[in-house]
């Protein structure tokens, strides 16, 4: 099996004897796509603490690094789960927009082994965060991005990091989707009578048993963490249903964020959107997700400036 952001899913059979690969399936994608029209590629961004963290880009190939271009970030960060490289047709039209897309594989995913999970989690959990942050400001200083069009999207967990990484640096980002986004975490972890609290103690370590734990989660909890200063516009999108992350959490979130930030909100809104019969993985049938992704999207075009 091959894939990656510009290889459509293919299966191949490798002959060892000769060292030929033969392609025998190989999804097939309408509209004419010609991958020479794009470029991928693989870059270091050094962290706070000196760790080179890699950056993945994908741009089309006549889209300049001129600090012109509008940009998505994307990241995830947890639970040992690396951010794979994998080809999206819907990522063709943020591409063939001018968009340049990244996915940062920040510490607390499987990217690098088993380390890179560990230095990730429990106390060092904030180290996801700073490097996000790092793998953003290297977009815009490297002139990939422009300074004033960085989008930044995240799910789940990946909803807790790009909520705290935005605490951390709101300057660096125009628009942040955060969806089904784990942004009240201490609350959460601190009630075991919620179905998964317990079993997620591996991971975000017991604020109840170990105080460095809870000043650790209080210190980054996005929704703990919320500052009176500029910042992006937001849309944080949710689904009543959902048993993962309950949708009190993205209301408090955006109920605080409301009430704290000094951006102008008719120009930087801070929109709430709850799906009323769906759970996690927002609603089922195609048609139903391709508007779900249609809605996000021109949201996020919208505050980059793309038409």
């Amino acid at each position: 099996m091959q894939e990656s952001f510009l290889v459509p899913r293919r299966v191949c059979e490798f002959d060892p004897d000769t060292g030929v690969v033969e392609v025998v399936k190989q999804r097939e994608v309408l509209g004419g796509y010609d991958a020479s029209r794009y470029v991928e590629e693989r870059l270091w961004v050094e962290a706070e603490d000196g760790v080179s963290v890699p950056l993945s880009v994908v741009r089309r190939a006549d889209v300049p690094a001129d600090g012109t271009a509008p940009g998505l970030l994307r990241g995830y960060g947890a639970y040992e789960i690396p951010s794979d490289p994998y080809f999206s047709v819907p990522s063709l039209s943020l591409l063939d927009r001018g968009v340049v897309l990244a996915v940062a594989h920040v510490r607390g995913g499987g990217e690098m082994g088993r380390s890179w999970w560990l230095s990730g989690r429990f106390a060092d959990k904030v180290n996801s965060f700073t490097d996000l942050v790092a793998c953003g400001r290297h977009l815009l200083d490297s002139g990939l991005v422009a300074r004033d069009r960085l989008a930044l999207e995240g799910g789940s967990a990946g909803g807790l990091l790009v909520g705290a990484a935005v605490n951390l640096a709101p300057e660096l980002f125009r628009v942040v989707h955060a969806a089904v986004p784990f942004v009240d975490a201490l609350t959460t972890i601190l009630d075991p009578s919620l179905p998964l609290t317990v079993g997620e103690w591996e991971e975000w370590g017991n604020p109840l048993a170990d105080p460095e734990i809870y000043a650790a989660m209080k210190a980054y909890s996005p929704y703990e963490n919320v500052q009176a200063r500029p910042y992006p516009a937001i849309l944080a999108t949710t689904s009543l249903n959902d048993t993962r992350v309950q949708v009190g959490e993205p209301l408090k979130w955006v109920t605080r964020l409301r009430e704290t930030v000094t951006s102008d909100q008719r120009e930087r809104p801070i929109l709430l959107r709850t799906e009323m019969v769906a759970g996690h993985g927002g609603r089922s049938g195609r048609y139903d997700a391709w508007k779900d992704a249609a809605f996000e999207m021109s949201f996020l075009l919208h505050h980059l400036d793309v038409e």
